[in-house]
């Protein structure tokens, strides 16, 4: 059953890393000249570290495009009539969150421990400045695309063990901190949209 369930896996996984890559050439067609083939046989270690570089791309721009002086707006300080958004993370705690959960969730890939400010994914408390706060994220990112460098066929559903104790694999975690990033990139999206700034990603649309 185990050797069931990892070849459903692997086979998730290739069949994740085609479609990439098939979404990659259809965007881009080969200059004049060039091989229709890519140079470098594509690996699934490479697929996902584009799915990565996307996410990264996305936050990191909303994140450039809010003011400093919005980076402690949350939703909260609208007073909207029936809402709900009391406690909810602020848009400089969002970024800190995605940062910080970056770490937790890629660390167990290597092996390797993540840095003492992830505070147990909310990030530096003492940290307030955009500047600051826009690092911690990219050198977050910069974690990832190690840590996922080093996947191979032969490790990605061996057994290993998330930062909470529980029995996981590298694939999972792998693409689990690009879904958990794509999930607060949404709603970092909506905070710019409440403070009158279009999404960088929705510019020219």
């Amino acid at each position: 059953m185990k050797q069931l369930q990892a070849s459903l896996l692997l086979a998730a996984a290739l069949s994740f890393a085609a479609a990439s890559v098939f979404a990659q050439a259809a965007k881009s067609p080969p200059a004049a000249g060039a091989s229709a083939s890519p140079s470098t046989p594509p690996t699934i270690a490479s697929a996902i570290d584009r799915e990565i570089s996307l996410v990264e791309k996305e936050v990191v721009e909303a994140a450039e495009a809010m003011p400093e002086d919005k980076f402690d707006f949350s939703p909260e300080k609208l007073n909207l009539p029936g809402s709900d958004y009391k406690g909810v993370r602020t848009f400089g705690e969002q970024l800190k969150h995605i940062a910080a959960s970056n770490y937790l969730i890629w660390s167990p890939i290597t092996g390797e421990k993540p840095p003492d400010t992830v505070n147990d994914g909310k990030g530096p408390d003492n940290m307030k400045a955009k500047a600051e706060i826009i690092k911690f994220v990219k050198d977050s990112f910069a974690f990832g695309h190690k840590s996922v460098a080093t996947l191979k066929s032969a490790n990605l559903v061996e057994p290993i063990t998330s930062r909470s104790g529980r029995q996981t694999t590298r694939l999972f975690q792998a693409t689990f901190a690009a879904a958990h990033c794509f999930d607060h990139y949404g709603q970092m999206i909506e905070y710019l949209r409440m403070n009158g700034v279009v999404p960088p990603a929705s510019r020219g649309q």
